[in-house]
């Protein structure tokens, strides 16, 4: 995550993290610490993974106080193993009391995320299919999320709502069927966005490839109706397939032959990566 969108994006949320754990202020660390100290700590790695969201660790001890240095000895998209050295942290003692926390919580979602999207990933390699994410993501950590899917080497898909249009079984039914709302959409929606349409059965799928569709999601669909669906459309479409993809059955669906897969598993369902700062001490 770059410096210009860590301060056009990611600053007020992080702000708005540590305001919600820090309201007035930090009585454990102001009952221990009563003047300024230095001090540094380690953050160590609990278990294998991939490591994503270290720029977003260290703006949180930024934030509280720019002075606050971090030195790191990996980079995003690591693999780390239990037990490596990740970084240390040096600064006011206060500051990383305080920070702790908040940093740790961003480093372990991110991670959790990316190793768990690194996993599935690793599964599609030789194919043609990428992997993508979606909108299940936490309120108001999105860009933190998605993020994470592309460290683990996994793609976005449309970040928000204005970002592209994708028809839905709610949306279909609202505008009277495939054609309908394939139609209203091309009229509607600027020329430089797709249009995607989620299809249930084969009916719909011939549908959406007579109406335009520049992509069709094929929904909760057995793997043999995909198959079947894939060649109904037959290059005229973009594919994808949706519907509770895990790590557990994703390999169902690789020979398929859908150029994309999309998993909202990604960020609803992953575990944390166990990171955690230890050894604090007085410089």
């Amino acid at each position: 995550m770059n410096s210009i969108s860590m301060k056009l994006n990611a600053d007020k949320l992080i702000m708005q993290a540590l305001e919600e754990d820090i309201t007035s202020e930090d009585i454990t660390t102001n009952a221990v610490m009563r003047h300024p100290q230095q001090g540094e700590v380690q953050l160590l790695c609990k278990q294998d993974g991939v490591i994503a969201g270290l720029d977003v660790f260290k703006r949180v001890f930024e934030l509280l106080d720019e002075t606050t240095e971090v030195v790191f000895y990996v980079k995003d998209g690591d693999a780390v193993k239990k037990g490596d050295l990740l970084a240390v942290v040096k600064g006011d003692i206060r500051v990383l009391l305080s920070g702790e926390r908040t940093a740790l919580n961003y480093l372990q979602r991110m991670s959790g995320i990316a190793t768990y999207t690194r996993s599935i990933a690793d599964l599609l390699k030789g194919s043609k299919t990428k992997l993508l994410d979606t909108r299940k993501t936490t309120p108001n950590n999105r860009i933190f999320e998605k993020y994470a899917v592309k460290v683990g080497g996994g793609y976005n898909h449309r970040y928000n709502l204005s970002d592209g249009v994708l028809l839905k079984d709610n949306h279909i039914g609202a505008a009277g069927g495939v054609k309908e709302a394939v139609t209203m959409a091309k009229e509607y929606a600027p020329f430089v966005r797709k249009i995607e349409v989620e299809v249930e059965n084969l009916d719909m799928v011939r549908e959406a490839v007579e109406a335009g569709a520049d992509i069709i999601m094929l929904d909760n669909m057995t793997p043999e109706m995909m198959k079947e669906a894939v060649r109904i459309i037959d290059g005229r479409a973009e594919t994808e397939c949706s519907g509770n993809v895990t790590l557990e059955n994703v390999t169902r669906l690789t020979d398929i032959g859908v150029d994309y897969i999309s998993s909202g598993a990604l960020t609803h369902s992953a575990p944390i990566l166990d990171v955690s700062l230890k050894n604090l001490h007085a410089v």
